[in-house]
């Protein structure tokens, strides 16, 4: 790689790809992948109680934090509005930042750089660059694969090796349930935390794994627990929050970090609460206690199949793992594949059952899918199994399988999938009930915790449940007592726990405001049926322009 000619000059635009996102397009948007983490694969079954949301491109926003030159961030652009940034000043360099499924955007932003700002260096990350042959497929400068902030550092002639400058980011905005817009407020939201990218168990299906180096391989942004203390500290003092989504492959696994971390809180009186993924065997390092103390308070966690050979599962009775996790508080995110290679019609609907009984509040589930830059996409490559003609903008693991697969056929795998997805719905009930559910568990068994900021960490998160959680469960058990009767009286006996735990409070908020969110719900169940989406704003935002 050779360095940019204007170093640390250059005017930057680094652009994620344009919207709409939600609906079919020539340039491979999808209205079944649409740009909601929740609502496209975790809780895309159960519509109007569906939970959702956005969140921002935080690659590209790391990168801007981390590099001295002028540089602007145009996050979901329309295509009108990045023509208009383009011609608004002369770029040194035009970034796009894109996933897979998104290469004809790609393809169209670079034509469109070339047309309206012909003198950029254009430069394409994210995973679209595992593309194999993407460099034949767009008209693009560099291709950037693996970490963009130490790649764009070194072309710019700073040092990649330099701390990381983490940014202060809120996890999620816009976002809504039942019909009703949740306001916007950085206290009430997690901030997002990136402590490190790849994962050292690397799952042969794993993109995020094999894009930053494949199995064995991880690249810490802060090792140590004191280090991310101190970030955390900072983003707190910024944002007001005291909630920390940490974007980490397997955050647990580190455990001297984690410890280390744990110290720092309690040494501070800090009662933060964190949300995190990890492996089952991650999670087995820890007693139950030191999770509580640390705040885990949501965990994502990889629910494969038993039968499976991943060592994330390796000699854990998940279920049991689960329950037990639940009755201390903490909220689980089962994530399921579907279409294994030992799956066939006799044997998937037993495995999808199995995942479901864990009752997690929430629960992903993803097709078995070749993804290229995984090994997964590689040994099935060199069996000759993939389908030549599947677009790349199928391939999100959320339509149908990309690949043959030994006993099911493409069309039978968007059934199970769609049927995983129902009984999960129709057997636990919508994921915000769920919720309530866990956090009342929690409140019951912690509120009396010896440690004080434990039990300052359960009251804070058990404030919700007292008066907007009360509300929501009255209008899910009004709007699901005809269509599922079972789930609407576990609501119930819910609802009368929590009105016992909180008394009038719970009543109060539940009698004046439980009508108005069935209302709301009624009103978003024939906007869905009418084909209503949703889609992000866009942001533009600038940084270090005072010197260009």
């Amino acid at each position: 790689m050779s360095r940019h000619p204007k170093g640390v000059r250059a005017k930057i635009l680094l652009s994620s790809v344009f919207g709409p996102y939600a609906q079919d397009d020539e340039y491979g948007s999808r209205s079944i992948n649409p740009m909601e983490l929740y609502h496209n694969q975790v809780t895309r079954a159960q519509g109007a109680f569906s939970l959702r949301m956005f969140h921002r491109s935080w690659g590209i926003m790391m990168i801007q934090r981390n590099i001295s030159a002028p540089c602007t961030v145009l996050d979901f652009p329309t295509k009108e509005a990045f023509i208009k940034e383009l011609a608004s000043q002369p770029y040194d360099i035009v970034g796009i930042s894109s996933i897979i499924m998104n290469i004809g955007k790609v393809q169209e932003m670079c034509r469109l750089i070339r047309e309206h700002s012909p003198s950029s260096t254009i430069v394409v990350g994210g995973h679209v660059s595992a593309i194999p042959g993407v460099e034949q497929m767009v008209d693009a400068d560099e291709i950037v694969k693996g970490d963009g902030i130490a790649w764009m550092r070194e072309y710019l002639g700073e040092d990649p090796a330099a701390p990381v400058d983490h940014p202060s980011i809120v996890s999620a905005f816009n976002k809504r349930v039942m019909g009703f817009r949740i306001p916007n407020d950085t206290k009430a939201t997690a901030a997002t935390i990136i402590t490190s990218v790849g994962c050292p168990l690397g799952c042969n299906f794993c993109t995020t794994s094999a894009f930053f180096g494949g199995k064995g391989k991880i690249l810490n942004f802060y090792r140590t627990g004191s280090d991310m203390f101190d970030l955390l500290l900072r983003v707190e003092k910024e944002l007001g929050t005291k909630s920390f989504f940490v974007m980490d492959e397997n955050f647990l696994l580190q455990r001297r970090r984690a410890m280390d971390l744990l110290d720092r809180m309690e040494q501070e009186g800090k009662a933060w609460s964190l949300y995190v993924f990890s492996s089952a065997n991650a999670i087995r390092k820890y007693t139950m206690d030191e999770l509580v103390r640390l705040g885990i308070s949501w965990i994502w966690m990889g629910l494969e199949s038993p039968h499976a050979s991943y060592a994330k599962l390796a000699g854990t009775d998940t279920h049991e793992l689960t329950h037990n996790l639940r009755a201390n508080g903490i909220k689980l995110l089962g994530s399921t594949i579907v279409g294994l290679e030992h799956h066939t019609p006799e044997n998937i609907r037993e495995e999808i059952e199995y995942a479901v009984a864990h009752e997690t509040d929430f629960h992903q589930f993803m097709l078995y899918t070749p993804i290229p830059g995984t090994p997964l996409y590689s040994e099935i490559e060199a069996e000759g199994r993939m389908l030549k003609d599947v677009n790349l903008a199928d391939i999100h693991g959320q339509h149908k399988f990309n690949f043959q697969h030994a006993a099911i056929s493409r069309d039978d795998s968007k059934r199970f999938l769609d049927w995983a997805f129902k009984l999960d719905f129709d057997r636990n009930g919508p994921s915000v009930y769920r919720i309530a559910r866990t956090l009342l568990e929690g409140w019951k068994r912690h509120k009396d915790h010896p440690d004080p900021r434990v039990r300052r960490r359960i009251a804070n998160e058990v404030q919700e449940l007292k008066t907007a959680y009360a509300a929501v469960l009255w209008g899910m058990e009004r709007r699901l007592k005809d269509t599922n009767k079972a789930v609407a009286e576990q609501i119930h006996a819910l609802r009368a726990e929590i009105d016992k735990e909180f008394g009038a409070v719970s009543r109060l908020a539940a009698s004046l405001f439980g009508p108005v969110l069935a209302w709301t719900a009624r009103r978003e169940e024939k906007r869905l049926a009418n084909g209503q989406t949703y889609e992000p704003p866009t942001f533009l935002e600038r940084r270090n322009w005072g010197q260009a």
